[in-house]
C-alpha cells in the first residue's frame, strides 16, 4: 500500500538494456524506489560499456574524477584529476557488487527483438529467453559503436589494423612504424602514450583541434588517506567542479559571450605558447570557433606531436597500400601498425535491434528522416519505452553520470504514477515532440555548435544533437514530468 495515498501500488516489470554506468544507475534507484521486477541484459561478459570497451594506451576520462561519481557513492581513491579507464571500470564494479547489481545482470545475453503490443513490451533475446514486460529502458549508451573510415585498400594492409575502441594488446608497439588516422579526443590520449615507444608515429589530421590545457595531476597517497577522513571535503571538490563546468565550459558554447571570450582566449594563447615551428603551429591551429567541437582537454597532445619521431600529416589520404599509407599528393608512408581513431556512430543508440513500437513502427523506419525524442528519453510511437542519454542530453563537456541521475529520476516518477493506476500505456504526443524540437531549434542559433564545423555534434542534417542552453535550466525542466504532453491509456 501506499502510505500517502492508501492506494494498492503495482509493481511493474522492468527490463533494462545495458548494464553500464547508466544501467547499474538505474538497477539501484529503481530497487530504491520499490520497483523490484527488473531484468538487466548485458551483451558481454561484464558490466562497465565504455570503460569495458576502451583499453586503448592513455585512456582517461575528460571530466574531473570526483565529479565523474554516483552522487551517492563518492570515491577518495581517484589517482588522477582525470581518472585512467581502469579505475573508473574497477569503481563501477565495485558500486555493481555493492548494491548487489552483477548478480542480477544476464550477461551475455543481447536483446535480439523488442515488440510492444496493448501496453506490454516482448523481449528475446540471445540465449532464446522471452521476456514480457510493463516497461523497457534502453540504457545502451552512447558513442559505442566505433566507426571504421571507408578508405580504399584498407583490406589490403599486410600490418596490424585496429580501431582505439578494439585495441589490440597482443600487437608489440616498440620501435614499430605507426600510423594514427585521426586527432580528436581519443587520439590526443593515444599519442602521447605511442609515441614513448614508437620507432616513427606519423598522425594523419583531418581537421586539427582546440585544446584547453589542463593537465592530469596525480594524487598522492597522503590526499587520498585524507580525503578518506573528510568526506565533507569531497563533496565540496565536486560542487566546485560541477560549478566550473556548468557556469564557465558550458555556457561558453551555449551563447554566454563573457565565458566565450574568456575560453577562447585561453585555448589560442595555449597554442601560441606551446608549437614554437611557426608551420607547424599554422597546421596545428583550427579555423573553427573554440568549442564547435568537443575541447580536447590534455597538456600532453601538443608536445608529443613536437618529438622527433613524430610526424602530423595533413595531406589527404588517397588510399591504404599493402605497406601504408598512399597520401592524396603521392607521398607513400611505411608502418607496421595502423591505428584508426576515427570515432563512433553517435546517433546508433539502441540499434541495432529489431525494435517495434505501437502499431508494429520499426525504430529504423521512425527514425529514418530525422531522430525524434521529447527530453532526449521518450520515443514518439514506443509507449513505455525510455532512451538514456538520447539526442539534446546535455552531453559535450559535462558528466553523463549527472545526465544520468536526472533522467533516471525524471523516468521513475513517470513509472510511479503507473504503480498507482493513472494508466497502463504512456506515450508523448507528436505535438509536443514537435514543440521540443522547435525549442531546440531556437536554442541552437545561439550555440558555437552551428559556427561552421563539422562533428558528431551534428546530426544528418546539421543540426546539433546536444543541449543548447545551461545545465541548470535542463536540470530544472527535468525536475517533473509535463503531463499534459503525453497520452494515457487504460487497458482495463
Amino acid at each position: 500500500m501506499d502510505k500517502m495515498t492508501d492506494k494498492p501500488t503495482r509493481n511493474p516489470s522492468v527490463v533494462i538494456i545495458g548494464a553500464g554506468m547508466t544501467g547499474v544507475l538505474l538497477t539501484i534507484k529503481l530497487r530504491e524506489a520499490g520497483i523490484t521486477d527488473l531484468t538487466i541484459l548485458e551483451k558481454t561478459d561484464r558490466l562497465g560499456g565504455t570503460w569495458r570497451e576502451n583499453t586503448y594506451p592513455g585512456v582517461a576520462c575528460d571530466i574531473p574524477a570526483h565529479m565523474y561519481t554516483y552522487s551517492f557513492e563518492p570515491n577518495p581513491d581517484w589517482s588522477h584529476r582525470y581518472a585512467h579507464g581502469d579505475e573508473i571500470q574497477a569503481y563501477f564494479e565495485r558500486v555493481g557488487r555493492k548494491y548487489g547489481v552483477t548478480n542480477s545482470i544476464g550477461f551475455n545475453e543481447a536483446v535480439t527483438s523488442c515488440v510492444y503490443n496493448d501496453g506490454k513490451w516482448t523481449v528475446e533475446t540471445s540465449k532464446g529467453r522471452t521476456i514480457i514486460a510493463d516497461f523497457v529502458i534502453n540504457s545502451t549508451g552512447i558513442l559505442h559503436h566505433p566507426a571504421k573510415p571507408d578508405i580504399k585498400g584498407i583490406e589490403t594492409f599486410k600490418g596490424s589494423v585496429f580501431h582505439t575502441a578494439e585495441w589490440d594488446h597482443s600487437v608489440d608497439l616498440a620501435g614499430k612504424k605507426i600510423g594514427i588516422i585521426g586527432t580528436g579526443s581519443t587520439a590526443a590520449q593515444v599519442v602521447p602514450e605511442v609515441a614513448k615507444i614508437a620507432g616513427k608515429l606519423s598522425v594523419f589530421q583531418r581537421s586539427p583541434q582546440w585544446i584547453l590545457p589542463l593537465g592530469n595531476k596525480s594524487v598522492s597517497e597522503k590526499e587520498k588517506a585524507g580525503l578518506r577522513k573528510n568526506p565533507i571535503r569531497v563533496e565540496r571538490i565536486r560542487q566546485i567542479n560541477r560549478w566550473a563546468l556548468s557556469h564557465l565550459l558550458t555556457k561558453a558554447v551555449t551563447g554566454h559571450k563573457l565565458q566565450k571570450f574568456l575560453l577562447t582566449l585561453v585555448c589560442q594563447q595555449y597554442m601560441k605558447r606551446a608549437v614554437k615551428d611557426p608551420v607547424l603551429r599554422e597546421k596545428l591551429t583550427p579555423d573553427f570557433e573554440v568549442g564547435c567541437k568537443r575541447l580536447v582537454i590534455t597538456n600532453t597532445f601538443i608536445p608529443a606531436l613536437q618529438r622527433d619521431n613524430v610526424d602530423v600529416v595533413t595531406d589527404g589520404i588517397a588510399e591504404i597500400t599493402p605497406t601504408g599509407i598512399k597520401t592524396t599528393t603521392g607521398e607513400q608512408i611505411d608502418m607496421d601498425v595502423l591505428v584508426l581513431s576515427t570515432g563512433f556512430n553517435p546517433v546508433a543508440y539502441m540499434r541495432p535491434m529489431n525494435l517495434l513500437g505501437r502499431d508494429g513502427l520499426d525504430i529504423n523506419d521512425a527514425w529514418k528522416d530525422k531522430i525524434k525524442t521529447y527530453r532526449s528519453v521518450c520515443l514518439p510511437g514506443f509507449p513505455n519505452n525510455f532512451l538514456m542519454l538520447g539526442p539534446n542530453s546535455p552531453i559535450g563537456n559535462f558528466s553523463v553520470i549527472e545526465m544520468s541521475e536526472v533522467q533516471t529520476r525524471y523516468i521513475i516518477k513517470i513509472i510511479q504514477r503507473w504503480r498507482q493506476g493513472e494508466f497502463d500505456a504512456i506515450e508523448v504526443k507528436p505535438t509536443a515532440v514537435q514543440r521540443f524540437a522547435q525549442y531546440m531549434k531556437r536554442g541552437m542559433s545561439k550555440t558555437v555548435w552551428v559556427s561552421g564545423c563539422q562533428s558528431w555534434y551534428l546530426d544528418g542534417d546539421g543540426d546539433p544533437i546536444l543541449w543548447p542552453y545551461t545545465f541548470q535550466r535542463w536540470e530544472a525542466e527535468m525536475a517533473e514530468p509535463e503531463m499534459n504532453d503525453f497520452d494515457t491509456i487504460s487497458f482495463s
